[in-house]
């Protein structure tokens, strides 16, 4: 099959520092071609790839500086649309702009959201453009939708097995991975910790936009001898990162579509310790892969038995349920089936795909495809 996979310019494919989406779009690129697929992806010039890069920005946007990713985003998109005719699928891996560019190659496009969907921001452009098929993350994630949206599928992330390297005996500090913004709740992680008596170290990237909340609310927290604010961090130290903890915390507080961290500390046998909310429950398995809380206190009791936890089935749950090679089968059987009942779809936007679109996949259900 004939594939594009066309990514976010903000970061490198794979991102140098932060990128989750980015991550992702590596992972998924280089199983596709393992797999046997041609595959070209649209991304900026350091990314590396087993695919034929198409060099879209000659800097990832946010390292070269630039704030607004509109202008290049619609560059790129001109090039893919350029070459359409090239590809059996284009899979796009950036909001809203392959809606109302692309609306009329529908039967060959599809749209991974990557985002939240809670804001009403978007909703207008997804009623306007009902016949582009789109995948979520989560079942969660797609419960602010309208109801006329053109569901494919729902497939959770997936990434490679060495990437996180199973670590069988962990480390004796909690670990919080992420962002420092208010959704995130690192002073959630801040209690657990002190409550807990155990070190909390923080990677964590402050955006300009959470400089005042990190300023304000985070820092006075960072005065204290449990407390480690490590800052943002690279791929290979994150995984060394996450597989000398004894816990991941995950005390967000807001409804996450995915929450790729935690898959990543499964993957090195280190349990997650998080708040049920978005996806939460459709990614840990309570008692095996980790723990979901609804209190501090909950959470301090969770912090000390994860010290128990057997860390090999930790690692027995991402290898069943999120590899890169999961994630790609189940997107290929995705493509197979746009390609099937896709073209009436476009003609027809009001008809919704038979046996395909406007359905909820649970991440377990696809588990049959391997």
């Amino acid at each position: 099959m004939r594939i594009a996979l066309v990514a976010p310019l903000a970061e490198a494919v794979p991102p140098k520092l932060y990128g989750g989406t980015e991550r992702v779009v590596s992972w998924l690129a280089e199983e596709l071609v393992r797999q046997g697929h041609r595959v070209t992806l649209f991304a900026s010039a350091e990314s590396e790839t087993a695919a034929e890069l198409v060099v879209c920005a000659a800097q990832s946007l946010r390292l070269a500086g630039i704030r607004d990713h509109l202008g290049s985003t619609l560059a790129m998109l001109r090039e893919v649309r350029r070459r359409a005719d090239d590809f059996d699928i284009i899979h796009f891996h950036v909001d809203l702009l392959p809606q109302a560019l692309f609306h009329e190659l529908a039967h060959k496009c599809l749209v991974t959201l990557h985002g939240r969907l809670d804001l009403p921001d978007a909703l207008p452009l997804y009623k306007a453009y009902p016949e582009m098929p789109l995948v979520s993350l989560s079942n969660a994630q797609r419960r602010p939708m309208p109801p006329n949206v053109n569901w494919l599928a729902t497939i959770p992330h997936g990434l490679a097995s060495h990437v996180c390297p199973f670590n069988p005996e962990g480390g004796g500090y909690l670990a919080f991975l992420g962002r420092v913004c208010p959704e995130k709740r690192p002073d959630r992680a801040i209690e657990i910790a002190e409550r807990a008596g155990i070190r909390l170290k923080l990677a964590a990237k402050v955006d300009a936009v959470d400089l005042d909340y990190f300023e304000t609310e985070i820092a006075p927290l960072l005065d204290h001898p449990l407390i480690e604010f490590v800052g943002e961090i690279n791929e290979t130290q994150k995984c060394e990162f996450l597989g000398n903890a004894r816990a991941l915390l995950f005390p967000i507080d807001w409804p996450e579509p995915f929450g790729l961290v935690m898959i990543e500390a499964m993957s090195a046998g280190t349990p997650v310790i998080a708040w049920p909310n978005g996806s939460v429950p459709e990614v840990v398995t309570e008692g095996v892969s980790g723990r979901m809380v609804n209190s501090i206190e909950l959470a301090v009791e969770a912090v000390q038995q994860a010290a128990y936890m057997d860390r090999r089935k930790v690692r027995a749950e991402f290898e069943k349920r999120f590899t890169a090679t999961r994630m790609a089968r189940a997107y290929v059987a995705a493509y197979r089936a746009l390609l099937t009942h896709g073209r009436a779809t476009a003609r027809l936007p009001e008809v919704a795909m038979p046996a395909v679109a406007a359905r909820e996949v649970s991440p377990l259900a696809w588990e049959r495809i391997a």
